[in-house]
């Protein structure tokens, strides 16, 4: 799953992060060896989502202020490269209850765990997605890129969904070359 991974930070995008995934971040990809993900994490403006911005140092950096639905629509209504989200608990479905989530990336691993954290709560509206794939790695882990349904069109040259702005790796992601 490496390579989806890689292949997903090889163009110019943004990052859109919750406050714990931007502190755990921001203590390991400055200090990383130089390497093709770790120069594309660092140069990548960061979007995050804090009630303490002032303590935010690990830049360029911009938080989303008070309204976290505002904040994203504000950067989506600017051209600008796509937005990727990884994997927020709290974010993610903020995202999805918004219709502000284009494409999510689920990276699979065959590991059960019975307790733990669940991704969405209780109370999270089941949701539909389209299917645009799926991709076996060497570990039996895959990957099954989706969107809501009825709103990924595909792409002429691949025939995959296309997708128009935010990606979310679940662990979000975003359309080629614009937010909108």
């Amino acid at each position: 799953m490496g390579e989806v991974i890689v292949a997903a930070h090889r163009e110019a995008f943004d990052l859109l992060l919750g406050r714990r995934t931007y502190d755990i971040w921001s203590g390991y990809w400055p200090k990383a060896g130089k390497s093709p993900l770790a120069d594309s994490l660092n140069a990548a403006t960061k979007y995050v989502a804090t009630h303490r911005p002032d303590s935010l140092g690990w830049g360029p950096v911009k938080d989303l202020g008070p309204d976290i639905v505002d904040g994203v629509h504000r950067i989506k209504e600017k051209d600008g490269p796509d937005l990727i989200v990884w994997g927020s608990p709290t974010l993610t479905p903020v995202l999805l209850e918004h219709g502000l989530a284009d494409e999510v990336l689920l990276l699979v691993y065959p590991v059960l765990l019975g307790t733990g954290k669940r991704f969405f709560s209780d109370g999270a509206p089941p949701r539909e997605l389209a299917l645009a794939g799926t991709k076996a790695g060497p570990r039996a882990s895959s990957s099954a890129p989706t969107g809501p349904a009825g709103r990924c069109g595909p792409a002429p040259s691949t025939g995959r969904c296309k997708p128009r702005s935010t990606r979310d790796f679940l662990a979000s992601a975003t359309s080629p070359n614009h937010r909108h």
